[in-house]
């Protein structure tokens, strides 16, 4: 058995592929909210968060071979916990970890934390799209108050994440429900609706959307502050399924 810890748009291609090589699959995401894993009978699905005793029970009461982490590149903490857990499981792990989407001579104002991240972006004084999610609220409102700036946050419509901009002072009007990834026509439609000026984002690969970003805020004279990757990479990282799959090859065989 493989534990996929997924929750990401590669969840269903790589419980797929391990499916299809010969492994049974189980599929392990934080919430219960509509995820395609992969239609093959190999797969199967558990859903809800793990901490580091409950993640151990689950790889003994399952007995899981190896941990393929599916995770969102910023995930930081479901990483380092499924990483403790198969050190101490004594099972292989290994990570699929999208490529950066942000390049070098892109025009776009870096941040290394969410608070770094709400000042640069309040302080060209300007209407801001959050599309970072719907956690990680709090220094953006608070920053946006604090300078008088219009905040706008782009979030899944699921009861979870509109709770969470309640939960922060987000007003309804403020709250644009949509899930993702979006088109440089959709995120420039969205832009010009709000009159947005700075959009911030996280560098989540072109899985995530951002090339689209990126292009629509260059095309609509808008600003795009980036918060950065955790600086630490996870161990036995790779950029594609298939490359993954090799290496878990040499582990644990079909």
């Amino acid at each position: 058995m493989i534990l996929l810890l997924g929750g990401t748009s590669e969840t269903a291609a790589m419980a797929t592929l391990l499916a299809e090589t010969g492994y049974k699959v189980l599929v392990s995401t934080a919430t219960d909210i509509a995820l395609d894993v992969g239609q093959h009978p190999a797969i199967s699905r558990r859903t809800g968060p793990l901490d580091g005793e409950q993640m151990a029970a689950l790889i003994r009461s399952a007995g899981v071979q190896a941990i393929v982490d599916a995770t969102h590149p910023y995930a930081v903490n479901v990483k380092a916990i499924a990483q403790r857990a198969s050190r101490e499981a004594g099972v292989p792990y290994f990570a699929l970890l999208r490529p950066t989407a942000v390049r070098p001579d892109d025009s776009v104002h870096l941040a290394s934390t969410h608070e770094e991240a709400a000042a640069k972006a309040c302080a060209f004084g300007r209407p801001i799209l959050l599309t970072t999610g719907s956690r990680h609220l709090v220094p953006y409102v608070r920053e946006a108050r604090r300078t008088g700036c219009l905040l706008f946050v782009r979030v899944l419509p699921e009861p979870a994440s509109l709770e969470a901009c309640r939960d922060a002072g987000i007003p309804p009007e403020a709250m644009v429900t949509a899930r993702g990834p979006f088109s440089v026509a959709e995120n420039g439609a969205a832009i010009r609706q709000h009159r947005i000026g700075v959009l911030v984002t996280k560098d989540s690969g072109a899985e995530g959307g951002v090339p689209a970003k990126l292009e629509a805020a260059s095309a609509e004279g808008c600003q795009v502050v980036v918060v950065a990757r955790p600086q630490v990479a996870p161990p036995n990282c790779f950029p594609t399924p298939k490359d993954l799959l090799a290496a878990l090859g040499q582990a644990v065989r079909p």
